[in-house]
């Protein structure tokens, strides 16, 4: 009995056997991007305190304001529109605000506290490609959201203009790139306990005041003037012209358009990638 065949039914690997095996090529930018979304958006949707802030107080916003006849939502442009539809849009601006701003901040602040940043920037994916895939996550987890409310908000009556549907989807991604921007700012920067309460205070102000459930119409001027520059504000306007109106609303997409160039410039100089 020979050697190579000796305790083994398998026959000996030759050259030519191991070269029918070759080695795995490496994953392509593209696939890589997308597994990280794929990771980043699954851990988004089981994180729990996050559900709460970006789906849940929306959908309560919803149901509860639609329940109740006060604040009167139907003014300005939209004056004489049924309640639940001016209400809808802004519920959907306050969720992409959650999402893409409160949501990311806060996970950014604390990635960068945990050292998360700093090796995900070293991998093949590089540091473009790891914000290129948290983006593409906050858009996934948007468009659950606007599932969600849009179904619960038809329950309650809401009939949206289908004329509006292409301006409003614009209107969401213009409003996540500057939303998920500022949070880069905030998250890349300070640590993350102020990241945490800075974020949480800020999205109460901007939900409470910020034109986005009540609309900047609703403020005496000039405080109003002032509200409609906010990119929560301009989000706000967006979706109740284009869902409400069925218009594309020039003004307030440039609102947001100026804010995710500003805020992206500023996110390339504030953002750490380690504390």
């Amino acid at each position: 009995m020979s050697h190579a065949s000796f305790g083994s039914s398998n026959p000996p690997r030759t050259p030519a056997s191991r070269s029918s095996n070759p080695p795995s090529t490496p994953a392509s930018p593209a696939r890589r991007i997308l597994a990280q979304a794929r990771f980043e958006t699954a851990g988004l949707l089981r994180h729990g305190e996050q559900l709460i802030v970006s789906l849940v107080l929306p959908l309560i916003a919803l149901v509860g304001l639609a329940l109740v006849p006060y604040p009167d939502l139907a003014v300005g442009p939209w004056a004489g529109a049924e309640r639940i539809d001016v209400l809808t849009p802004g519920v959907l601006a306050l969720a992409v605000l959650s999402t893409a701003f409160t949501g990311q901040a806060i996970l950014l602040g604390f990635e960068r506290r945990w050292g998360v940043l700093r090796l995900l920037g070293t991998t093949p994916l590089g540091r473009g490609g790891l914000l290129l895939a948290k983006g593409l996550s906050v858009l996934a987890v948007v468009a659950v959201q606007l599932v969600v409310i849009g179904a619960v908000a038809a329950v309650l009556g809401w009939r949206p203009s289908l004329f509006g549907i292409a301006p409003a989807l614009i209107a969401i991604v213009l409003g996540a790139w500057a939303f998920a921007s500022l949070a880069a700012c905030l998250g890349g920067s300070l640590r993350a306990e102020a990241v945490l309460a800075l974020a949480n205070l800020v999205w109460v102000l901007l939900a409470a005041g910020g034109g986005v459930l009540l609309a900047a119409h609703t403020f005496p001027a000039p405080l109003d003037t002032v509200v409609q520059l906010l990119p929560s504000a301009a989000l706000g306007d967006a979706l109740r012209t284009a869902l409400v109106l069925g218009e594309v609303a020039w003004v307030p997409l440039l609102v947001l358009l100026v804010w995710g160039v500003l805020a992206a410039a500023l996110a390339r100089r504030l953002l750490r990638w380690s504390d």
